[in-house]
């Protein structure tokens, strides 16, 4: 969750009149930019010149009809909290790709893989902050890596094989760096031919790595919120929830 208001915005946003507590706790999260504990809250509040040191803050998120999350790392705001700040006047995510990312950062905890969880954060970052283009390619690259560690895992030995079959020089893999050797088109190719995934799937994944190096290249390509909701979401249905839950 990237900063939606740098700290002498939340000053001038908290002297608005008419705010409940529950807003004047969402602004402040919103300025802090990562999933944040009360005591954090309090303080960064009290930088901006707000008391909330006699305040429940527990008690006013748990009121506020679900605008935040709780997470390992504290509350964040979730759909309904990001609608709010659009209300506001805060917030430029639209709510429904706000509530992408949050299914995304969901995933987090059951990736194991450093490497793959650097990417999606990147990716749930790029996209809250508006960053479209990079969104889908660091989100593309997330999936990839989730794709190369399935294979490792479960399905090194068919998949040598076949790829063995399809161009004899390939040498045999073993690592998912070995995997990176491999064009990620004829890499689709080769797991939808051993099962790992199926036709359609690949078709829609086919779909995404054409965007993705749309994306990854100069051009006058034009994305928005929307297209990478989709693209996002994609990605989430057919490899994350199936891959790394």
């Amino acid at each position: 969750m990237p900063k939606l208001l740098h700290l002498d915005d939340l000053k001038l946003a908290l002297q608005r009149d008419g705010l409940s507590r529950a807003d004047k706790v969402l602004l402040v999260i919103a300025s802090i930019g990562q999933p944040v504990k009360n005591p954090a809250i309090m303080a960064q509040a009290q930088v901006a010149g707000c008391n909330m040191k006699t305040w429940n803050v527990a008690d006013i998120l748990s009121k506020a009809k679900g605008t935040t999350l709780r997470v390992p790392g504290g509350y964040e705001l979730s759909e309904k909290g990001h609608a709010r700040l659009t209300e506001l006047g805060v917030s430029k995510l639209p709510p429904a790709a706000a509530k992408v990312a949050q299914d995304l950062r969901k995933h987090l905890a059951s990736i194991k893989d450093e490497t793959t969880r650097a990417f999606i954060i990147e990716a749930i970052q790029c996209h809250e902050a508006a960053l479209y283009r990079s969104a889908i390619v660091m989100s593309w690259l997330a999936a990839i890596g989730v794709l190369h560690n399935e294979v490792v895992a479960n399905h090194l030995i068919a998949f040598n094989a076949e790829a063995k079959k399809v161009d004899g020089k390939w040498k045999i893999a073993a690592t998912t760096d070995d995997l990176g050797r491999m064009k990620e088109s004829d890499f689709l190719d080769r797991i939808a031919a051993v099962g790992v995934i199926g036709k359609n799937v690949k078709a829609q994944l086919a779909a995404g790595l054409n965007l993705r190096n749309g994306c990854g290249h100069p051009n006058s390509l034009k994305v928005g919120a929307n297209a990478v909701a989709a693209h996002i979401e994609m990605l989430l249905l057919n490899v994350f929830d199936k891959f790394a839950s």
